[in-house]
């Protein structure tokens, strides 16, 4: 791979706002591409693409005249924003921020489960209303939690919640009897039977066509009357009028969503009003220093790829996760 490496960055007007950016300026023509049109005229130069914003959607629009690209690294745990099918046929590599988000998600989501157990959101209203509201709450040591998806993220939350004595299992492609952070994972063709016994519902698999509502009306009425669902994944992996409904009519008895269909969320959405909702912006994973956690990965990549050497967090495109 040659010193002088073409890098386009999307989603950024300035390269200085990529943290540590100056330690491959001596390898690298660095073009910032913040829209489509910049996107549409540095891309078909370039060696190697930075999606800095993880929601950006423009590059499918500016694909055909990429003919240089080798390598794009994504902003994010999730890749669904690229995984069209012209970068899926193509050779070109692609990388995300596989680990980044991990412990903090696992830490919201143990928020959101202590949350709702200890009724933080009646706690808060009573004081606002100088109202001194006495009751007995839920213990959370024992509680069944089921995480579908067994990646880094939901290995995370199963290891930070099994310190809290919770009991854990998962739900990924396939079944196997034991495993280090879940204990037993459960196949995809289980899922609606493992609902039944559990108590919390943690979604945190990736957005695939294969997963792209997979979570409807037969699951929510599989679940426990008294059991909560936590969505940290995408929007779309829900069906949102099946889950309105589901808690409407107390099938479930509540909900953290940080991630929906349309984002931001509309004003007009039912789902502002509930009260057995917490509904959050898509900020399960963020965390003061999280950019630069993103950008150490990049640019140990970047390295990786100018001296051509094996790429951290590589996608299987096919699949649209990170291979182990």
């Amino acid at each position: 791979m040659p010193d002088d490496i073409i890098l386009v960055i999307h989603g950024v007007e300035l390269a200085e706002e990529i943290p540590g950016i100056d330690r491959i300026r001596k390898h690298t023509r660095i073009h910032c591409a913040p829209d489509l049109a910049s996107l549409q005229r540095h891309l078909p130069k370039a060696d190697a693409l930075l999606g800095w914003n993880f929601r950006a959607t423009e590059l499918r629009e500016a694909w055909p005249p990429a003919g240089r690209l080798r390598w794009i690294q994504w902003g994010g745990a999730g890749v669904d924003a690229v995984l069209f099918p012209e970068l899926v046929a193509s050779d070109v590599l692609l990388t995300n921020a596989r680990g980044v988000f991990d412990r903090a998600m696992a830490e919201y989501t143990l928020g959101l489960i202590l949350a709702f157990g200890k009724e933080f959101s009646e706690t808060y209203t009573a004081q606002r209303e100088h109202r001194w509201s006495y009751r007995r709450t839920e213990l959370a040591a024992g509680r069944s939690v089921l995480v579908v998806g067994v990646g880094s993220i939901g290995r995370e939350i199963a290891r930070i919640l099994k310190r809290m004595d919770f009991v854990v299992s998962g739900v990924g492609r396939s079944a196997r009897g034991s495993d280090p952070d879940f204990g037993r994972v459960h196949g995809v063709s289980d899922l609606n039977s493992c609902l039944a016994e559990v108590d919390y519902v943690v979604l945190v698999t990736p957005l695939t066509p294969q997963t792209l509502g997979f979570f409807g009306a037969a699951q929510f009425s599989a679940m426990k009357p008294s059991a909560r669902f936590i969505n940290l994944g995408r929007g779309e992996l829900v069906d949102e009028a099946a889950l309105l409904k589901a808690l409407q009519d107390d099938q479930i008895a509540g909900a953290g969503l940080d991630v929906f269909c349309t984002e931001p969320l509309p004003a007009e959405s039912p789902f502002w009003d509930l009260d057995n909702v917490i509904v959050s912006p898509h900020m399960s994973g963020d965390y003061r220093g999280h950019q630069e956690a993103m950008a150490d990965v990049f640019l140990e990549n970047f390295e990786r790829f100018r001296e051509g050497r094996e790429l951290l967090n590589l996608i299987d495109k096919s699949l649209g996760f990170a291979k182990t």
